[in-house]
């Protein structure tokens, strides 16, 4: 068996060494299986029906429209994590960079001329002195996989931390310092911390979930950080709480021509990730987890199907997509027990309107696709996959 995967924007060679020649290939047909990108924004892109799944190489995905894809069957995964300590590492320095005016002080230097350069350096430092980061508190909204790494460090610098995610995972909360206070609301996080970092995925419920209610709340020495998604602030209501010294400043890695020139905000071109080691790591996870959904009809890591996983030993695999109804389960077994087959395994998974079943059957080839022809003409079904065990 093998697959085409169609590629966009500049995969990593160690991401693409996880698609071996021996089953893959690359950009040669016009009915790919899979998409694998980047940035590459497919909004407007017509998916064709061969299309299994799509993975960015990336933690967001709102260059993909994830609902269109749910509808057509089309499993979209991303990367969570891979890029994590790119970003902590960028949020850390951006605190530095907010306490110690670091970057002014060396633009300053650069226009200093004549043989007593260090002495006019040292009459007139002090213009760039600054504060330290110990003992100030830092609010981190968002205890993911970048949020939590970004709490854990400040603590360590000696910063008080205070976090808030009315969501946190069971195995984030594992990686939380004991020592990171938890907030019961954002209004917590917002009223009483020095900065702000902000580290929640974008969905219709968080755009702007920092509004000018929120804004109004920072104490006027406060920085705002985001280095999650741009439209997670509201920028004109931003603009507006700047404009009356609400807060001291604002640092986002996203570049909004509205946000531009303005002596209270650094804007950085989007740096989270770029990092070599954090687009190989992406490209690796992104690759391995393709793979093995197409190989095996497992998922992990999607932004849209549930999450579905067993050991695959049977000769033949049915991955089957469908609307999350009742008794679909019941009519897919059925349809196998009148055709006289044994089910070795199966498991079915839903997530709001979508479910997704694997049936793993010891048939012959011409058995298996029979049965999932059969099972193609149920009502309610919107795709359905033959596997075969290679291994």
């Amino acid at each position: 068996m093998s697959y085409d995967i169609q590629t966009f924007n500049a995969i990593a060679k160690e991401g693409l060494a996880r698609l071996p020649e021996d089953c893959y290939t690359l950009n040669q047909t016009q009915h790919p299986d899979a998409i694998l990108l980047r940035s590459q924004k497919l909004h407007d892109t017509k998916f064709s029906k061969s299309i299994k799944g799509i993975a960015r190489a990336g933690a967001g995905t709102n260059n993909i429209p994830v609902d269109r894809c749910t509808k057509e069957g089309i499993v979209v995964f991303n990367t969570p994590g891979a890029n994590a300590n790119a970003v902590k590492e960028l949020v850390l320095a951006n605190l530095f960079l907010a306490v110690r005016p670091i970057l002014s002080g060396a633009n300053w230097v650069q226009t200093l001329s004549g043989p007593n350069t260090e002495e006019q350096a040292e009459a007139h430092k002090k213009q760039f002195a600054g504060t330290e980061l110990e003992g100030k508190k830092l609010g981190v909204i968002g205890l993911g996989a970048i949020g939590a790494m970004v709490a854990n460090d400040a603590y360590r610098l000696g910063m008080d931390v205070v976090g808030y995610d009315p969501f946190v995972s069971v195995d984030t909360a594992w990686s939380i310092s004991r020592h990171v206070h938890r907030a019961l609301n954002i209004e917590e996080v917002l009223s009483s911390a020095d900065f702000i970092t902000i580290h929640v995925p974008l969905t219709e419920k968080t755009k702007h979930l920092i509004g000018k209610k929120e804004l109004s709340l920072l104490q006027s020495h406060a920085v705002l950080l985001n280095f999650a998604r741009g439209e997670l602030v509201d920028a004109q209501a931003l603009l507006e709480i700047l404009e009356q010294d609400g807060f001291q400043k604002y640092v986002t890695d996203f570049a909004d021509e509205k946000l531009l020139h303005h002596e209270k905000i650094l804007v950085l071109p989007h740096l989270g990730a770029s990092t070599q080691e954090a687009e190989t790591n992406c490209a690796i996870m992104a690759a391995t987890t393709l793979a093995n959904f197409l190989e095996t009809g497992n998922i992990r890591h999607s932004v849209n199907f549930p999450t579905v996983e067993i050991s695959f030993h049977s000769p033949f695999r049915l991955a089957i997509v469908h609307q999350n109804v009742p008794n679909m389960l019941g009519a897919i077994s059925t349809v196998v027990a009148e055709l006289g087959y044994n089910i070795d395994n199966l498991i079915n998974r839903s997530r709001e309107e979508i479910a997704y079943t694997l049936v793993d059957l010891t048939v012959t080839n011409e058995q298996a696709k029979h049965a999932e022809k059969k099972i193609q003409q149920l009502e309610h079904i919107l795709s359905t996959r033959l596997i075969q065990n290679l291994t």
